[in-house]
């Protein structure tokens, strides 16, 4: 019998099959190994499954293949996490385009309390070194995940400091397992592994081409809590991050800098259209994200949550990834009625665990 994993694998290597038709395909088919075994004429009547889909799926082709890849995953002790995972990145899951697979080597928890994403420019002066160093500093009192790429600059910077300060830290690659990009970074990835980890979509072979940095984007903003952009120009990875973050209704920050400067014309820019918060520092982004408050108040919430039902706590678990998310929203993610939603929000706001904003929508006390 084929490891479910390979049949995973297999899917996101079958040419016209991305993540949402993969996803749909399951869904509709019953399971993984469901597609594997769907006649043609079924699969037509999955929406979205058109004929030139359909004529040209064959992803048993890629079974031997990916059994191949699995055996080199294994030996390396990579992890092989599906979407439907427990230890998946559940802030992924918010995204109908989040990838079906993920290889993750490292020893840090995925869906950590916070995480905090930190891009930049891969040249960054020394003002900029310096900014990211005291932020990801102010941040070791904060209890987050530091996600970054990997890459020259803000990046490295970030997680070198992170290590220092003893905060885990997360590497997010646009390429495969097998390779370190930059190769100058082997050094820190090995330290890396030890105290965060390395995560990416690709599989191994797949070299870090520039097509694939905007997919390993989607990912930093997707996973973190908060994106901070210490030093950008106007354009390149770091404000695409940064957008993505605002679609996404994550909260971005930005260091400003000198308006003379063109490599902090991408924050100021960001600040100027109020797609970011201005910082100075690491308090600046626990004030705004009221990290304070939540701390001062966790021993009293702790107890709160020793008496949550697991409904209860599945909804609470939700709008703290969302940080506000409305009741439509919940109902969809977590396959309840709209009236026991309903219900079990009002118990949750007698409970003083969640208000309500304007808009039927529901944030943490």
């Amino acid at each position: 019998m084929t490891d479910k994993r390979a049949l995973f694998i297999a899917l996101t290597m079958t040419p016209m099959v991305g993540p949402v038709t993969a996803k749909t395909l399951i869904s509709y088919c019953g399971g993984i190994e469901a597609v594997f075994e769907e006649s043609k004429n079924n699969l037509l009547k999955i929406p979205g499954a058109g004929p030139i889909l359909v004529n040209n799926f064959d992803p048993h082709a890629m079974i031997p293949w990916a059994e191949k890849e699995l055996e080199q995953i294994d030996k390396n002790n990579i992890q092989v996490l599906t979407y439907l995972d427990k230890n998946y990145p559940r802030r992924l899951n918010n995204y109908d385009n989040a990838p079906l697979v993920l290889y993750y080597k490292g020893n840090c928890d995925l869906n950590h309390y916070r995480t905090v994403g930190v891009v930049g420019t891969r040249k960054p002066s020394q003002y900029g070194i310096t900014m990211c160093e005291r932020i990801v500093e102010g941040l070791s009192g904060y209890n987050v995940l530091l996600v970054s790429g990997l890459a020259f600059g803000i990046d490295a910077t970030a997680h070198r400091k992170s290590i220092e300060c003893g905060i885990p830290t997360l590497g997010v690659m646009g390429n495969g397992m097998d390779r370190i990009y930059p190769a100058e970074h082997r050094s820190l990835a090995n330290k890396m592994m030890n105290a965060g980890g390395l995560i990416t979509e690709f599989a191994r072979g797949t070299l870090p081409d520039r097509e694939n940095f905007p997919m390993r984007n989607r990912i930093i903003a997707a996973i973190s809590d908060a994106v901070i952009v210490v030093e950008s120009k106007r354009k390149g990875g770091s404000i695409i991050t940064a957008e993505l973050a605002n679609d996404y209704n994550k909260d971005v920050f930005a260091v400003p800098g000198m308006v003379t400067d063109e490599i902090s014309e991408g924050c100021n820019s960001l600040i100027k259209q109020n797609k970011a918060h201005l910082i100075e520092s690491a308090a600046d982004i626990a004030y705004i994200m009221r990290w304070e408050e939540i701390d001062s108040s966790r021993s009293v919430q702790g107890q709160l949550f020793v008496d949550l039902s697991e409904d209860e706590t599945l909804l609470i678990d939700l709008i703290r990834d969302n940080r506000e998310i409305s009741i439509d929203a919940l109902t969809g993610k977590t396959g309840f009625t709209p009236s026991k939603s309903a219900s079990i929000l009002l118990e949750l706001e007698f409970k003083g665990l969640i208000r309500t904003l304007p808009g039927k929508k529901y944030i943490l006390t």
